[in-house]
């Protein structure tokens, strides 16, 4: 991609409306446009980042054997005045409107009960389980506190999944098996040695649920730790936690941390609400069990600017950077330095390096490292007409600052 042909400009200062420090930086690097508060679009750079963040997850639900759909924003209604969650004095976050016949309809916060009913269709025999799915779609709710960017929002994307199951054991064994998916996608997010599974408020068939809590200064929750990171508490049930699991408040020490994701198990509730049931072995109707696991793939995108961005602006972990290199061309006034510049670029396209090319002309070299900070490319790679004098190329990495001079054989053997 040309730096030239993007429609997006840095900008030196963010709205000064905007305090949260990741709406902060992904405004003034263009990744995102702020429409109201808690509502945000996706610039293509910014778009980039969340379909890595959506592929990393995509690739950890199927090898648990997920199977990928879009359900519908439109909720009917009467689906969950069967589980007695269309009232506000239940879930106080729907959006609401009407069709023109005056047909109430939800806009989604969720798609639990959603799920269950379409799986109704599909779902007759103990044979045609276990069934797990998962989407990836835009929620609305109708957050009172949307001060936070990108990591409280109104209308954020998330990604769903929900498993379907004959027998407790069955989903309990599911289950665990989505608790490790979940820790190689943080793995792989680059934050996997801060983020805890962590006992939580919430759960509909067992005491707690579980949370995945990323160690982060500007989360909205305090965790609790053990020395050994290997007990995890939010504050909301301490007390009850402490006395489940046996060990001491003592043992253990608050931190700020933000919620990255949510996992629970609704066991046999909403198929009895919704009577929804399969038949077993013996022909005898049993409802389904049910179990739910949530990623907040915006709210990630905005816990990873938390985490590595600096003074200079953002700093992305390479598994989700909008492009791998920031190719920065200096002395392209030069139209032999510009044509080599030119080849550099089409040869990386060309290896398969994800590329973004500073081809600006006007702008000075100051400027344009200032923006190659600020956009938080992995790595900047320079070409000038000293380097092409000396046969070499500067690269510097991002997130440590280390500077190297490369070949050009070494760059392509490095990149490609």
């Amino acid at each position: 991609m040309r730096q030239s042909h993007l429609f997006t400009k840095t900008r030196k200062e963010a709205p000064a409306d905007e305090v949260a420090k990741n709406a902060q930086l992904l405004i003034r690097a263009g990744y995102v446009h702020k429409v109201m508060a808690g509502v945000y679009a996706y610039t293509p750079l910014g778009l980039r980042v969340l379909e890595n963040i959506k592929q990393i997850v995509r690739e950890e639900m199927n090898a648990v054997g997920g199977q990928e759909l879009i359900m519908t924003s439109l909720q009917p209604k009467d689906v969950w005045e069967e589980t007695g969650r269309w009232s506000d004095e239940t879930v106080d976050v729907w959006f609401k409107t009407k069709l023109q016949d005056d047909t109430e309809l939800g806009l989604a916060w969720s798609h639990e009960e959603a799920i269950v009913s379409m799986m109704a269709q599909y779902v007759h025999s103990y044979k045609d389980l276990p069934i797990s799915v998962y989407q990836f779609q835009t929620k609305l709710r109708n957050e009172l506190r949307a001060k936070s960017g990108i990591m409280r929002g109104r209308e954020f994307v998330m990604k769903d999944m929900y498993s379907l199951h004959a027998t407790k054991e069955d989903m309990d064994e599911y289950y665990d098996k989505v608790v490790e998916a979940y820790k190689r996608i943080y793995e792989r997010l680059g934050v996997g040695a801060d983020t805890f599974v962590t006992f939580a408020s919430g759960g509909a068939f067992t005491k707690f649920s579980h949370e995945f809590q990323t160690l982060c200064d500007a989360g909205e929750d305090v965790l609790y730790i053990d020395k050994d990171k290997t007990v995890a508490v939010n504050e909301e049930v301490l007390d009850d936690a402490i006395a489940e699991i046996g060990i001491s408040k003592d043992e253990l020490s608050p931190t700020k941390t933000a919620e990255v994701g949510n996992i629970f198990k609704f066991g046999t509730e909403k198929g009895e609400q919704m009577n929804v049931t399969f038949k077993d072995a013996d022909g005898m109707d049993k409802p389904i069990y049910l179990a739910s696991y949530g990623v907040g793939i915006t709210r990630v995108m905005g816990v990873l600017v938390e985490k590595f961005g600096d003074d200079k602006g953002l700093v992305w972990p390479e598994a989700v950077a909008a492009y791998k290199v920031h190719l920065v061309g200096l002395n392209l006034e030069d139209a032999e330095i510009k044509d080599w510049a030119d080849g550099v670029y089409t040869n990386l396209t060309k290896a398969g390096v994800e590329v973004l090319y500073d081809d600006r002309i006007e702008a000075r070299a100051g400027e344009k490292f200032s923006d190659s900070d600020l956009l938080g490319v992995p790595y900047r790679v320079v070409v000038s007409k000293k380097g092409k004098e000396n046969g070499q190329f500067e690269v510097v990495t991002r997130a440590t600052g280390e500077v190297r001079q490369l070949t050009e054989e070494e760059l392509f053997t490095d990149f490609s």
